[in-house]
């Protein structure tokens, strides 16, 4: 539900669809080539995606983009649209950052995102990657589902989306005053999501233009938006900047079984519980998933198909992209940013802009250190930072595997502990179960992890060839060996399995680049804002994770599109929203 506007700039603009369970949905890992054995996976590097070892070319581009995970690529996709001439850096063989996809064995794995939604969706309240993808011209081919498992301490079930699903679920497992709170709390929010859908974040962009490309374009829909809510939904609506426990406090909802789902689901989306996520993010989740006809997709061969939908549109418009090409320093002359040096040594001029699809700290580092103004630096510095994660890959026969079991399962092992405990929730997919080309005939690939709350302390200093670090990894995978065996049944042996590959949150460190594992940054609703697209540095802009709310894929495709409608003018940002039907 991977789920990651400006909500700084507009008041009510469309957060974003889910995309992951974690947010890698969640989130995110890693990785490359294994043995059968439980082993570190080795750099992603030897799983060239070409013969590219490498920058090789022209040596400079309107506009330099580091990094290609989604934030990048979609930035980058949208510049080369506009015919800006855009050069993409990647250091790893293989594009996609935390989104990418790897092979052993035969077993195509996702090393992140893995429930999406709204990529068959058009018009204004697309998902933005849908959105970004359509104005490429790319389709991307998906599986429809509407279900998955979920294992609670108070029983297991199937979690159905859409309006009346749920109700039964509740009738179960919670009080007999549940369903009456559910129906008043759908009631009051499922008229918001016009108001939170108000704005295509495809039509934000960072100056004064987007009182023309936002805000005159879409004041007839938002203003129609209000009349239909009447005046208690307009008051209603001033709290889609807020906490969304606020609006449960307001509803007086007691059902401990729903104010835990609500935090699992909060969770999940943006990485904090209910009193951390604003309004407006659970409220487009909420009309993506409990209204009529709602759906979940899962793109067909994978997020990897994704990466590469965005990579074919990046190049049909003219845009490069060099991997292997590791950034080192972002080059600052006279006060502002004019290209970078790569690890060999080669200096590539950015004529416009250079923009960073690495991480607030990652970027930082990159940075000459008297270029930057303290204040901002103490600011990124002091940035509050999910935790990270355990990653378990495998590859396994599909015999004695019930024919009905589903992509996606849950488990929680203790709701006093909270959702945002270590070890406390594990996340399941089995994507070959609805793309069966992700295994070899007769065989499954699945990704378990545990979603953004792995302490990155315990892992600390420790030496990834030691021994203690081989305990800690067996260790601290094995509620994700025991959620497994829950969820696939006595079928499933853990020594028959073809593929294993446990990963800690060094290896999210060491392979994503990520500062200290972190999934992104913990910043809570009403607490603190995301520092946004612009940085001090003139001609330096940020996109992705760190940029945007909600960190996950529509947020970071959000986060990217913004930046590039920021460096074109805004007749050919308006001529886009046209071409796209938004």
């Amino acid at each position: 539900m991977a789920m990651d506007l400006c909500f700084n700039m507009l008041p009510f603009s469309r957060p974003f669809s889910s995309s992951a369970f974690g947010v890698s949905a969640h989130r995110r890992p890693i990785f490359a080539r294994s043995s059968s054995s439980t082993q570190e996976p080795t750099s992603i590097a030897s799983l060239s995606l070409n013969n590219n070892n490498g920058f090789s070319g022209k040596a400079e581009a309107d506009v330099v983009v580091i990094g290609s995970g989604i934030g990048g690529l979609c930035c980058a996709g949208l510049l080369a649209r506009y015919g800006q001439d855009v050069l993409v850096l990647e250091s790893h063989d293989l594009p996609g950052g935390a989104a990418h996809s790897f092979e052993i064995k035969g077993y195509k794995f996702d090393s992140g995102p893995s429930l999406f939604s709204g990529f068959q969706s058009r018009g204004p309240q697309a998902n933005p990657l849908a959105q970004v993808l359509d104005a490429l011209g790319e389709s991307l081919p998906c599986a429809n589902y509407d279900s998955w498992m979920v294992y609670i301490p108070e029983g297991e079930f199937l979690s159905r989306i859409g309006p009346t699903e749920f109700f039964k679920d509740l009738e179960t497992y919670a009080s007999p005053n549940a369903v009456q709170e559910w129906q008043k709390l759908l009631e009051t929010i499922l008229p918001l999501s016009a108001a939170a859908m108000a704005l295509p974040p495809l039509s934000i962009r960072g100056d004064w233009g987007v009182l023309s490309t936002a805000a005159a374009r879409y004041a007839p829909s938002l203003l129609k938006s209000f009349i239909e809510m009447g005046p208690q939904g307009i008051i209603g609506s001033t709290k889609l900047l807020r906490p969304f426990s606020e609006i449960i406090d307001s509803l007086e909802l007691k059902d401990p079984f729903i104010r835990n789902w609500l935090d699992l689901l909060a969770f999940l989306l943006a990485g904090v519980k209910t009193n951390g996520i604003l309004s407006a993010e659970m409220i487009y989740m909420f009309a993506e998933w409990y209204k009529p006809g709602s759906c979940l997709e899962y793109p067909l061969h994978g997020s990897g198909a994704v990466v590469n939908a965005l990579v074919q549109g990046l190049q049909k418009f003219g845009g490069r992209i060099s991997l292997g090409s590791h950034v080192q320093n972002i080059i600052v002359e006279n006060d502002r940013a004019v290209g970078v040096k790569l690890k060999s040594g080669q200096f590539i001029r950015a004529k416009k802009a250079v923009v960073s699809n690495a991480s607030m700290w990652n970027t930082l580092a990159l940075l000459p250190e008297d270029v930057v103004p303290k204040s901002y630096r103490d600011s990124v510095n002091t940035m509050p930072q999910c935790e990270s994660f355990m990653h378990l890959h495998l590859g396994f026969d599909a015999e004695g595997i019930r024919d009905d079991l589903g992509i996606h399962h849950i488990v929680v092992n203790d709701w006093d502990r909270g959702v945002d405990a270590d070890q406390n929730v594990v996340l399941i997919s089995v994507p070959s179960v609805l793309s069966p080309d992700l295994a070899p005939p007769g065989k499954h690939v699945l990704h378990a992890y545990t979603p953004g709350t792995e302490p990155y302390t315990l892992w600390e200093g420790l030496d990834r060839r030691s021994s203690e670090y081989k305990n800690l990894k067996a260790e601290r995978s094995e509620v994700m060996w025991r959620a497994v065996e829950r969820a696939l049944g006595a079928g499933f042996k853990r020594e028959k399995c073809e593929v294993k590959l446990v990963g800690s949150p060094l290896t999210h460190e060491r392979f994503l680049r990520r500062k200290r594992g972190t999934y992104g940054p913990a910043i809570e609703a009403g607490k603190g804002s995301f520092p946004g697209h612009s940085t001090p540095i003139p001609q330096l802009y940020c996109c992705g994770d760190s940029t945007f709310p909600g960190i996950g894929v529509p947020a970071v495709a959000a986060s990217g599109a913004i930046v590039a409608n920021s460096l074109v003018s805004t007749s050919q940002h308006s001529q886009l929203l046209d071409a796209i039907g938004i």
